[in-house]
């Protein structure tokens, strides 16, 4: 990838001497010079942030992410294609989030609307956006956000007809959904195309997510426990404060940055079970046969944690949250 000497050039001219509150010394370029250079050389801003990249050169919106992913880190989300699927309370912070991040190219897929009931969680909404598109709502907000990350809305309901056509350059693909059929559709896609999948699903106070690899049993195992084909997403009944979509929205991002870069662990064959009432948070097995899941010693994250939960009680539990 390159944008030519001109745009070499100028990069080096504009790039200035930063020293961290650690003492540590960088060349950064700031916003207004990428944005410079990019009109001045007729090249996209995306592709102006990586060549400054593979100089050693860090925009200076960027500074903040190089410390856990390094610059190649940051060169490989750049490069990177995420889908969203779903621009709600999951989808619409997570596209928010990937954005800041620094995702270079996002698919948002999303045929609704914005109503009034969004307006508690749904943290692209406002009630200037009331009977708005959600997909151009959240374009416009990512332009605002981050102007270098290039946005593809799918305004289209997701169907298995539909679906492959969506996904088919991902790099990994989230979840943003509110219901089990959708979900179910969008893995099999994943698996089928050998694309990553991270799942997220809310409900009130309870959230829950993991990653599903092409060829893992994850997603298939968590529906034989939930036993349900219905199309309504529980959240319809047991509703979302503002914050649950957030956490789980944040868990999601940070899986598919573990994915693209390469670095950390993965959730992985494990479900994540996050009950913010009880304050407890446990990991459930998905290695073994769907009638032998047990949860996992899980984390103790308060006094009232308790990590013998039997396998019945966690398989109802999970039941009654489950997309």
């Amino acid at each position: 990838m390159t944008t030519g000497r001109p745009a070499d050039q100028l990069i080096q001219q504009l790039s200035k001497a930063w020293v961290s509150p650690g003492k540590q010394k960088r060349l950064v370029i700031d916003l207004q010079s990428v944005r410079y250079i990019a009109s001045k050389t007729k090249t996209a801003s995306r592709e102006i942030e990586i060549t400054c990249l593979e100089h050693g050169i860090v925009p200076a919106r960027y500074l903040r992410n190089i410390g856990t992913i390094g610059i190649e880190g940051q060169i490989k989300l750049l490069r990177s294609t995420v889908v969203v699927c779903g621009v709600g309370g999951l989808g619409g912070t997570i596209t928010e989030l990937l954005a800041r991040q620094g995702i270079g190219h996002l698919v948002i897929i999303d045929k609704g609307r914005f109503v009034e009931n969004n307006l508690n969680r749904q943290i692209i909404a406002t009630e200037e956006d009331l009977g708005k598109s959600k997909v151009k709502t959240a374009v416009d907000r990512v332009k605002k956000i981050n102007s270098a990350v290039v946005v593809t809305p799918i305004n289209k309901t997701i169907n298995s007809q539909t679906i492959t056509r969506f996904i088919r350059n991902a790099g990994v693909v989230l979840d943003g959904l509110d219901n089990f059929m959708t979900r179910r559709i969008v893995a099999n896609a994943c698996n089928k195309l050998k694309i990553p999948f991270v799942h997220g699903a809310i409900a009130g106070f309870c959230g829950q997510m993991m990653t599903i690899l092409p060829g893992d049993k994850g997603f298939k195992a968590i529906c034989d426990i939930s036993g349900t084909e219905s199309g309504c997403g529980v959240e319809t009944l047991t509703g979302n404060p503002a914050a649950t979509p957030a956490i789980i929205a944040a868990w999601e991002v940070q899986e598919a940055i573990k994915i693209i870069t390469g670095v950390g662990d993965l959730i992985r064959d494990r479900l994540i079970f996050l009950d913010f009432l009880d304050n407890t948070v446990d990991q459930i097995s998905l290695s073994h046969r769907v009638d032998q899941i047990t949860p996992f010693q899980g984390k103790k994250v308060s006094p009232n944690f308790d990590s013998k939960e039997e396998g019945p009680k966690k398989k109802a539990k999970l039941k009654a949250t489950l997309i």
